[in-house]
């Protein structure tokens, strides 16, 4: 990266060593037969795909300075292995250290977003959300009381948030080792999801809206699932869903998480959407 100027989304040889021995574990298992060491520093691999998630450019339009064809296949690679995940569990683990709180939470709180999908994203994969009156997929996210992301799922928009819970209670329980009793959901969660988290040990409680309240209110602890949606946001490659795979769409989530808490690690701001504007000014 010395031969370059940085990118805002670049990682810092502080928040590079918190993942680089995970990528180096699996450059290790996954050696060339031919001895060939690749093109690119992994290190440059990682900073393209953040670069990306940040951005929200196609693979195509990544500056040349950056590995294009070698991020496509590493990005696909750790998809489906599960490294991108386990890259974000190491780290979550760390800011959960830090907090002073155990490695698995105990609460956690359930919610779902429908975005629109760009063209080119198959039908058998998205749906219409009459609810939101959204067509597109719907991403279900599990976050902790530190807003930080236990599991992911995205299916078709059309999906009730009955089965997407079903589905991330599922995960949670199946993550975390069993160490999650309490389950917070909004008034989108029926008793159906009640049910199953009650077989997994889990009591999952639906936080009712008070009639009184106009507009936006926090609700206590259920807020955090927000902020997060809203943190992910920043990262344009998920303001809308481009990806063919709904497991490409939760591996941004994840990647998009991995690059918040690097930051949240060493105590580095990321850079205000005003800020990125006046550099480009």
């Amino acid at each position: 990266m010395g031969e370059r100027k940085p990118y805002p989304s670049d990682l810092s040889d502080e928040q590079w060593s918190l993942i680089e021995p995970v990528i180096t574990a699996w450059k290790d298992r996954h050696r060339s037969v031919s001895g060939h060491q690749g093109t690119y520093d992994m290190r440059e691999i990682v900073n393209a795909i953040l670069y990306q998630g940040r951005t929200g450019c196609q693979w195509a339009y990544l500056p040349h300075d950056l590995p294009q064809k070698s991020a496509t296949y590493y990005f696909a690679a750790w998809r489906d292995d599960g490294t991108d995940q386990v890259i974000h569990e190491l780290l979550r683990c760390q800011v959960r250290e830090r907090a002073r709180r155990l490695e698995d939470p105990t609460l956690v709180v359930l919610d779902t977003q429908s975005v629109h999908v760009a063209a080119g994203v198959p039908a058998t994969t998205s749906g219409h959300d009459p609810a939101k009156r959204v067509p597109g997929r719907k991403r279900g996210l599990v976050v902790d009381v530190l807003g930080l992301v236990i599991t992911v799922v995205v299916l078709a928009a059309s999906t009730h948030d009955n089965a997407a819970g079903t589905v991330l209670l599922d995960q949670v329980a199946e993550h975390t080792g069993g160490t999650v009793r309490k389950a917070l959901v909004d008034q989108g969660f029926k008793n159906q999801v009640v049910v199953h988290g009650a077989g997994l040990g889990i009591d999952v409680e639906i936080v009712a809206r008070s009639p009184q309240h106009k507009g936006f209110v926090p609700q206590p602890k259920r807020w955090r699932v927000e902020q997060t949606y809203g943190i992910l946001i920043l990262h344009r490659r998920l303001v809308r869903d481009y990806e063919h795979r709904p497991s490409s769409s939760a591996s941004r989530v994840y990647w998009a998480m991995t690059h918040v808490m690097t930051r949240r690690l060493t105590g580095a701001n990321a850079p205000t959407w005003r800020e990125t504007q006046r550099v480009a000014a």
